[in-house]
């Protein structure tokens, strides 16, 4: 059974490999880009947004950040928002529900705090994590899609609370 919780120092390493793992290996950032270094940067990220993991069988096996507009880790959240980044799963969990779980952590807490939508943006080539978004009622924003650096674009992804 997967159990999310909030992320703890002692995380912090596992944390960082997970996430450069998934990005890196999965071929969606070269382990030569700057990136890298904000997707290492757990314990930073920790300070300045929410990150959560998951846990499958005492060992931590995904993670996400989540952010309030207006924040250090909010690219594309507007007010009544909330954003999530890095959504990261170890390879030897995929398809035990982590990513999911996750997702649906981050649906739970905008509807626990009042919001009306959940917003990421994505990769089109990160299909794994779109197909947890599809389940999950996300819908393509074009009129939001955005370039964090020349060439990369970006797909936004919205979600409403009802």
């Amino acid at each position: 059974m997967i159990t999310i919780r909030p992320v703890d120092p002692a995380d912090f390493d596992a944390v960082a490999d997970l996430t450069v793992e998934s990005y890196v290996g999965g071929g969606f950032v070269a382990e030569a880009s700057s990136y890298v270094r904000h997707l290492r940067d757990t314990a930073g990220r920790a300070e300045q947004a929410e990150v959560v993991v998951a846990e499958w069988q005492g060992e931590v096996v995904g993670s996400v950040t989540i952010a309030e507009p207006g924040t250090a880790y909010s690219d594309v959240a507007r007010t009544g928002e909330l954003e999530f980044r890095m959504l990261a799963v170890s390879s030897a969990a995929r398809r035990k529900g982590a990513g999911s779980a996750l997702v649906r952590h981050v649906l739970d807490a905008a509807y626990d705090r009042g919001l009306h939508a959940v917003v990421i943006s994505t990769e089109p080539e990160m299909v794994d994590a779109r197909r947890i978004y599809d389940r999950n009622d996300f819908v393509h924003m074009p009129d939001r899609d955005w370039e964090p650096a020349p060439g990369m674009g970006l797909t936004v992804l919205v979600r409403e609370i009802v």
